[in-house]
């Protein structure tokens, strides 16, 4: 099986899977207890939590360790909104925003809480222009993704934070699909206060991920008289899962320009090979991620793709949301523009520095195979 759905999930890294094990077998002891094994677990928590802050260069009381990226943005921006009522009730996001946090606003909605979404343009970019048009007195947060997960469309969180924080609007921004990716310098000098990432994503263990809040803004949790994770949220804190995902936080960051190298690669020999098929549209945008390849199949549903390249032991994914057994048209292609038959045609391919040119050979093969089945069926259905 050719697997090209790392923006699903990644395998986890040999490295990261030795710590687990280690850590599992070492340090199983609750981190709450007080006798000294707890005492030696919460001591490699706190140590786990110093290098990850370290990585992302903030301050390590920001960092609160999760159950992943839905979990991350569902308690950063319901904390967040909370602990800022008293400014206010209004938020802005984007009308192309991940499920989960799509989900916390319309939980908020239910709160007393107002929120705009502000549509992107043509090419999926949210301009700072429109968010300004719908700024109001009592707008008290914004959050806007870094990296869209079904095109790979990038906005620009520098040039948005600053504006943010000349008008006192706090920002959270989920980063998942980003983190690890690009070069940490860039996200390091973002003044942002808040932002969401995932262990699986990036070669860690699936049910961890963390969040960064600054210290210096107030929050309230959604749960009162918590333990854990200094009240950010319940449960017994996954240790070794912790200790896997940092390892791979190290591990993926040390190695990011030259995974970025090859996956750039991957996708410019993927691009090259299939423009010399007509049926395929494109979608997403050169300047955006190179993780990601979104694209459509002239008439095709993007369901019938991804079973006839999984019949020939190809993974790739629709990039859109399944519920109840009905597939959904994807959210982005509609906020693009595209018709809702269009939206439904979207493929995801998402890339890896294990994704080798055979690889990418063999899915355009594919691609064209399908193709040229499909123009046949068509043909003689017109007859």
């Amino acid at each position: 099986m050719i697997y090209l759905d790392y923006a699903a999930t990644t395998p986890m890294s040999q490295n990261a899977i030795e710590a687990y094990i280690h850590t599992s077998r070492n340090y199983f002891a609750n981190t709450e207890s007080l006798h000294d094994r707890g005492l030696d677990a919460k001591e490699l928590l706190e140590h786990a939590r110093t290098a990850f802050a370290k990585v992302v260069g903030k301050n390590s009381n920001g960092i609160y360790f999760t159950g992943g990226g839905s979990d991350g943005n569902f308690l950063a921006v319901t904390s967040l909104a909370f602990g800022s009522k008293q400014n206010g009730r209004h938020i802005i996001t984007s009308n192309v925003e991940h499920p989960s946090v799509d989900y916390a606003l319309k939980f908020l909605e239910t709160q007393g809480f107002e929120v705009t979404r502000v549509p992107v343009d043509s090419s999926g970019k949210i301009c700072i222009e429109r968010i300004k048009g719908n700024l109001r007195p009592d707008t008290i947060l914004a959050t806007i993704q870094h990296v869209n997960s079904e095109t790979g469309i990038t906005q620009d969180l520098k040039c948005m934070s600053d504006y943010f924080k000349r008008n006192d609007i706090l920002f959270h921004s989920d980063c998942v699909q980003s983190f690890s990716k690009i070069d940490k310098d860039y996200f390091n000098s973002i003044n942002i206060d808040s932002f969401t990432v995932s262990a699986h994503k990036i070669y860690g263990p699936k049910g961890t991920g963390a969040v960064y809040i600054s210290p210096a803004i107030h929050i309230s949790p959604l749960l009162s008289g918590v333990t854990h994770e200094r009240g950010f949220r319940p449960g017994t804190v996954d240790l070794p899962s912790i200790v896997s995902f940092v390892t791979a936080v190290e591990e993926s960051t040390n190695n990011q320009s030259s995974h970025y190298v090859q996956v750039a690669e991957m996708r410019k020999l993927f691009i090259s090979l299939i423009l010399n098929n007509k049926e395929i549209i494109l979608e997403g945008s050169l300047e955006g991620s190179p993780y990601i390849l979104p694209f459509r199949v002239r008439g095709m549903e993007g369901q019938i793709v991804m079973q006839e390249l999984s019949r020939r032991k190809i993974a790739v994914s629709t990039g859109s949301a399944c519920k109840n057994g009905l597939q959904s048209p994807s959210r982005t292609l509609l906020a693009l523009g595209r018709t809702v038959s269009e939206a439904h045609g979207l493929v995801r391919v998402s890339l890896s520095h294990l994704t080798t040119t055979d690889d990418i050979y063999t899915l355009c093969k594919a691609l064209d195979e399908i193709t040229n089945q499909f123009s046949s069926v068509r043909e003689v259905a017109l007859k």
